[in-house]
């Protein structure tokens, strides 16, 4: 049973309904999804803070979430109320004040973080760690439903916020590290009723299976663990995949590992899958593929195409074709890239031989954790800077040719870092259609944080810094302008609304969530 912790109601005069068209808007007043908009373009047109008056923000208020280790979240705000998660924890809050209106704690275990909610019509959703969806009014927090749609008896657990998409709650997993095959699911709001599933790694005889060289697909991997994006004119969802099991020995999965590392395009209605493109064949070095993606309509070599921009964690960065999933470049983002040379002309990289994981230790470049992560890019679109936080890092990576066995722990190996060769965070600046890098701001610190970023029409860029600083710079120059160190590793991205007309910058600490405005308001 879930335990409702505490609830204060609000005026029925609040309630209004979360739909597709709001979430359409994009990020204004209000932040509705994840990302901000079903383009996970992390831009707000919101302008009350820019350039000329940050230097002047100042903490309005830190809420303290209880027992809180490492919060991954990145707030919603509707009407004036803000929700966020910890591991089986959602918080409503006064997003003015900071005052607690009702929490909610599942009765799951403390497998994993969570990254945040989804909203749609009077109802706030959010997933356990044990991979149930729970959906609770927003305004009382009271329990509406909660539906199962993975086993964690079988490994499977989650940590990532969901996608709402035409009435559809759209779900993945983690897990795969340990042998779990990986999945994206669509559930009804209504009632928690799977509607659709589609499988990353294909079943035996079915197109794809092939290339795992006969490994058995119900250990394949190819986790679902971040939030996808959505194109409403072409009814299409794009969700990244993970690695493929075990991550660092690939001798019994032999072959490309479809649709590990990739993304793939599904349908929305049924979740058939209309193409997909994968960035690391038959990966060995962990490099999964869940990285935002990023949609825009940009003119490109003289004509207008609906693209898909992504960093990749190998040290790539991809412009696609997100109505036929056709590559048309990739450009390295890093310096420290040494795998590959580059990436030919259908997509593929170019590998240099030798840099497989081995029982001694290979030195390779990036390291484990990747030039980028989960941690969130954002666009400015009139400008035309995709703002990236990359790290320049190499590890020893160790492979062993042990007997796999699911949910065992084992991962064919393992990885190292260099104590000599310590990492380096930046935040890049990469011009969008071809990848060069604009500027970069070098920060400070142990490299240890996981933030990302928030765009605004103010222009400027948000980040978290690695030594537990949120920064403001100039989103055309990269100039540090304003920064507030809240004390604490950071692993969660920023992002701004407005409350009475004001606006505001929120971003979680470890254990706070710390709220920012004009000294002057």
């Amino acid at each position: 049973m879930r335990l409702l912790l505490c609830a204060l109601v609000l005026s029925a005069s609040a309630i209004g309904q979360i739909d597709e068209a709001a979430i359409l808007e994009g990020a204004g007043d209000d932040w509705l999804t994840y990302s901000g908009d079903y383009s996970s373009l992390r831009h707000s047109s919101l302008d009350q803070i820019n350039r000329d008056n940050v230097g002047s923000l100042v903490p309005k208020w830190v809420y303290h979430v209880p027992g809180a280790r490492r919060l991954e979240t990145t707030p919603l705000v509707y009407d004036g109320v803000m929700y966020l998660t910890n591991t089986n924890e959602l918080h409503a809050l006064d997003a003015g004040t900071g005052r607690r209106i009702w929490s909610y704690q599942a009765e799951a275990p403390r497998r994993a973080q969570n990254r945040g909610a989804a909203l749609w019509g009077d109802a706030v959703f959010f997933l356990a760690a044990d991979c149930h969806l729970v959906k609770l009014d927003r305004l009382t927090g009271a329990l509406i439903w909660e539906s199962e749609y993975a086993s964690y008896e079988e490994g499977y657990y989650t940590s990532l916020a969901p996608l709402i998409v035409k009435g559809q709650v759209l779900v993945g997993t983690a897990g795969g590290g340990t042998g779990q095959r990986g999945f994206v699911a669509a559930l009804s709001t209504d009632t928690g009723e799977e509607l659709w599933r589609f499988w990353t790694v294909p079943a035996e005889g079915e197109p794809g299976s092939e290339t795992w060289g006969g490994f058995p697909s119900k250990w394949g991997g190819a986790p679902t663990w971040t939030t996808g994006s959505y194109d409403p004119d072409l009814n299409l969802i794009y969700w990244p995949t993970g690695n493929p099991w075990p991550d660092f020995y690939g001798g019994r999965r032999r072959g490309d590992n479809l649709y590990s590392n990739s993304v793939i395009a599904l349908d929305a209605d049924t979740g058939e899958m209309k193409w997909y493109f994968q960035f690391t064949p038959h990966d060995t070095h962990d490099w999964d593929a869940n990285e935002q993606l990023v949609l825009v309509d940009r003119e490109y070599k003289g004509e207008m195409r609906k693209l898909m921009l992504h960093a990749d964690r190998n040290g790539f960065y991809y412009l696609l074709d997100r109505e036929t999933g056709e590559y048309l470049q990739a450009t390295r983002f890093v310096e420290r890239l040494d795998w590959a040379t580059g990436i030919d002309a259908n997509g593929r990289p170019i590998e240099v031989p030798g840099l497989e994981p081995t029982p001694a230790g290979v030195k390779v470049c990036p390291s484990v954790r990747g030039a980028t992560n989960w941690m969130s890019p954002s666009i400015n679109p009139e400008i035309g800077l995709l703002y990236v936080v990359t790290l320049e890092m190499c590890d020893i990576y160790t492979g062993s040719a042990k007997e796999p066995v699911p949910s065992s722990g084992f991962r064919g190996g393992g990885s190292r870092q260099i104590p000599s060769e310590p990492g380096q965070f930046y935040l890049r600046a990469l011009e969008s259609l071809t990848g060069e890098i604009r500027w970069e701001y070098k920060m400070t610190g142990p490299a240890t944080m996981w933030a990302g970023t928030v765009s605004t029409a103010g222009g400027l860029v948000f980040t978290g810094d690695d030594d537990g600083a949120l920064v403001a710079l100039d989103a055309r120059t990269g100039e540090a302008l304003w920064h507030f160190s809240m004390g604490n590793t950071l692993y969660a991205s920023p992002m701004t609304f407005t409350a009475d007309g004001k606006q505001y910058v929120t971003i979680a600490t470890a254990n706070d969530v710390f709220t920012f405005g004009l000294f002057s308001d």
